[in-house]
C-alpha cells in the first residue's frame, strides 16, 4: 500500500473531510475517505494529533456510565464521559472539566492514563486517550442545550444487565464488560 495523494474535500465546523489516494497491493488506485478534527497538510500528519479523552470513572465499586442521546444514530446509547482537549489544556484539566460539565462530578484521583489510541480507525485519524479515574460529588446537569445526558454510577449487576439489554458505544461496552468480569476496583 502506498499513499499517492491527500486532498481536503470539505471543511466543516468540527470535522474536515479528506480523500486519500492509494496504490493498493495489486498496483491499482483506491480512493479512501476519512474525517479529521485537524487540518492535515501532508501525510506525515495523519494520526499524529491527540483530540480528546474518554473517562472510565469509578466511585467505590460502581462504574460511571452516561445514557445520552446521540444525534448521529438518533437514539440513546450508553457511553463514557468524554470530550475534546481545549487549546492549552492538559489531559488532567480536560478530565476535570469534562467530568464536571457532563456529570457535575469532581475528579478525586487519576488511576491511570493510557497512551493515545485511534477512536474510529476505519473512518478517521482521530486519537484520544483513555483515563481511569475515581470521581466524587453529586450529579448536576451542566451540559449545553445540544446535549441530553443522564449520568449514573452502576453496580456490577446493573452493568451486567445493561450489557444484555442496551446499546453502547464500543469503548463504553468494553469498559463495562471489563468492569463486570474483573476483580473489584480498590
Amino acid at each position: 500500500m502506498k499513499l499517492l495523494s491527500l486532498k481536503k474535500v470539505k471543511d466543516g465546523k468540527y470535522l474536515k473531510n479528506y480523500e486519500l489516494t492509494y496504490l493498493n497491493k495489486k498496483g491499482k488506485e483506491k480512493v479512501y475517505e476519512i474525517v479529521s478534527r485537524h487540518e492535515i497538510a501532508d501525510e506525515k500528519e495523519l494520526g499524529n494529533h491527540i483530540s480528546g479523552v474518554s473517562i472510565v470513572a469509578y466511585c467505590e465499586d460502581k462504574l460511571l456510565l452516561l445514557k445520552e442521546f446521540r444525534m448521529g444514530v438518533n437514539r440513546y446509547v450508553y457511553n463514557l464521559c468524554a470530550g475534546m482537549i481545549e487549546a492549552g489544556e492538559s489531559i488532567e484539566e480536560c478530565i476535570q472539566r469534562e467530568l464536571y460539565e457532563e456529570t457535575g462530578l469532581h475528579l478525586k484521583k487519576v488511576l491511570q492514563i493510557l497512551p493515545p489510541s485511534f477512536s474510529a480507525i476505519a473512518i478517521s485519524d482521530i486519537k484520544t486517550q483513555i483515563a481511569f479515574v475515581e470521581a466524587e460529588g453529586a450529579f448536576e446537569d451542566h451540559t449545553s442545550d445540544n446535549e441530553l445526558i443522564e449520568a449514573k454510577f452502576y453496580s456490577r449487576e446493573e452493568v451486567r444487565e445493561l450489557l444484555e439489554t442496551e446499546e453502547f458505544s464500543s469503548r463504553a461496552q468494553m469498559a463495562a464488560y471489563s468492569f463486570v468480569t474483573q476483580p473489584k476496583v480498590d
